[in-house]
């Protein structure tokens, strides 16, 4: 037998560059007049740009700008951020937290903090009315208790994450044996309906782990792997969506000269957009070296100069042909359709089996899933449509779920122009573009923006507040 010895590698040593450069945090309310500069310069590794972008993400900050370079062995960022109404972050305890959270070790402080005494349901499958009725119902009878769920889904493909407590001793499930057997009847429910033999579906319940990954990035992973990409059924590399006529569209290009490959992606703008670009390049192992993000009334632009992991760039055809899809898969996953119903009512066990039967009962599918717990109430949302994919809903259905769930039932009608616009993650204005506004205008290209101003914005880091 062949004896291979490796090396041994102290796993200090991977964060003694942080350690010896601890990342520079600055916010900046002098630069701009209508916007908050967040500058990041810290040591690079790979991810780190999407832990930045989820970190303001998850705070529900607007991202309308951000100027990305990460060359050689350092990281510089600067985001462009405002909070939801538009307005300069100026509270002195969300600029402390940004600070925090955006340093490497208070960010594992947080992670190690995060609710993991739960047991965690992942589930992929193909999308039927019902189906999240059906699983909540079981779990209710099997003395499951849901805290919190969250589902998408896309191209007839759903994936959903559901947070799951014993029902009448509180805290996780650790029986093995237990946790086989729910797990067993669930499955039951997932191919109880599938249409093909040998359809694709995926069912994992685990006990609680440390260091879980962020719940919505474990979507875009659990549909990513259950290939809902390949479903798309749009002409290369461009989708239009039904309920308007604006495409999602992505470009890849080859830039020698630099030895990168140049991606260009064009949606209509919305919220977390930043964060789901982000979350695809990073998670099919691509590393962002230079990027640039605008937004401008409806429409976000991004491009990205990338190479593969291993130094490779996208040179078949092949391979560029799939990182589109996957692109467009990931902006569009999001997308909700349909009527949302926003909810907040007392906590109670099996709520979620209960508002869902409502909406099995009266005919009615969930295209998305929001739902969880704050203190001794559930607050979350649905979107739902009818048996022709409409979101004209009966109104008597608001009536039916505040009855079930003995709290408020709101009911929110999407536009004519579709979701409230966002910037790259979220956009601070609610207008409808015209026909011959953002289309007719010439597209500046943010690659010459980037090369010719990139320097200056990296240059202009600023002391660090204390």
């Amino acid at each position: 037998m062949e004896i291979i010895y490796q090396p041994y590698i102290d796993p200090e040593f991977e964060s003694l560059i942080e350690r010896i450069y601890p990342p520079r945090i600055c916010i900046d309310n002098d630069a701009c007049e209508d916007c908050t500069l967040v500058k990041v310069d810290s040591a690079n590794k790979h991810g780190i740009l999407l832990e930045m972008v989820q970190v303001l993400t998850d705070l529900d900050l607007v991202i309308s700008k951000s100027y990305i370079s990460s060359d050689g062995g350092w990281f510089m960022d600067v985001f462009h951020v405002t909070d939801q109404l538009g307005n300069k972050i100026t509270d002195e305890s969300l600029i402390l937290y940004i600070q925090k959270a955006l340093c490497p070790s208070r960010r594992e402080l947080r992670s190690g903090h995060a609710s993991t005494e739960q047991t965690v349901l992942e589930m992929t499958a193909t999308d039927r009315p019902g189906l999240m009725s059906e699983m909540s119902a079981v779990l209710l009878e099997l003395g499951c208790n849901v805290t919190s769920a969250v589902a998408w889904t896309h191209n007839t493909r759903v994936a959903c994450i559901l947070n799951v407590e014993d029902g009448f001793k509180g805290g996780p499930i650790r029986d093995p044996i237990r946790l086989t057997h729910v797990e067993e009847q669930l499955g039951n429910v997932v191919e109880a309906h599938h249409g093909k033999a040998g359809e694709r579906s995926s069912l994992r319940l685990t006990a609680p782990v440390t260091g879980q990954t962020h719940k919505e990035r474990r979507l875009h992973q659990l549909m990513y792997a259950d290939k809902d990409y390949e479903w798309h059924h749009g002409c290369d590399g461009e989708h239009k969506e039904n309920s308007c006529d604006v495409s999602t569209h992505v470009s890849i290009e080859s830039c020698k000269e630099k030895g990168y490959s140049v991606v260009n992606v064009r949606s209509r703008d919305r919220p977390k957009l930043l964060f789901d670009t982000v979350c695809a390049l990073t998670d099919m192992q691509y590393v962002v070296f230079h990027a640039a993000v605008a937004s401008k009334a409806s429409m976000a632009d991004q491009e990205y100069f990338i190479r593969h992991k291993d130094g490779c760039t996208l040179d078949t055809e092949s391979e560029r042909h799939k990182l589109s899809q996957c692109l467009i898969a990931a902006i569009e996953r999001r997308v909700s359709h349909g009527l949302r119903l926003e909810i907040c009512t007392p906590n109670r066990m099996g709520l979620l089996s209960d508002i869902t039967r409502v909406l099995r009962e009266n005919a009615l599918s969930i295209s998305t899933v929001e739902v969880g717990t704050r203190g001794e109430r559930a607050v979350g949302s649905f979107y739902i449509k009818d048996a022709s994919g409409h979101d004209h809903v009966n109104p008597n259905i608001v009536e039916a779920v505040k009855k079930e769930s003995g709290g408020s039932v709101l009911a929110v009608q999407k536009s004519k122009e579709g979701a409230p616009s966002q910037a790259a993650s979220s956009s601070r204005t609610n207008r409808s573009m015209t026909n011959s506004g953002t289309e007719d205008r010439p597209r500046f290209s943010l690659g010459s923006l980037l090369w010719s101003q990139l320097e200056r914005f990296s240059g202009n880091f600023g002391p660090i507040r204390s």
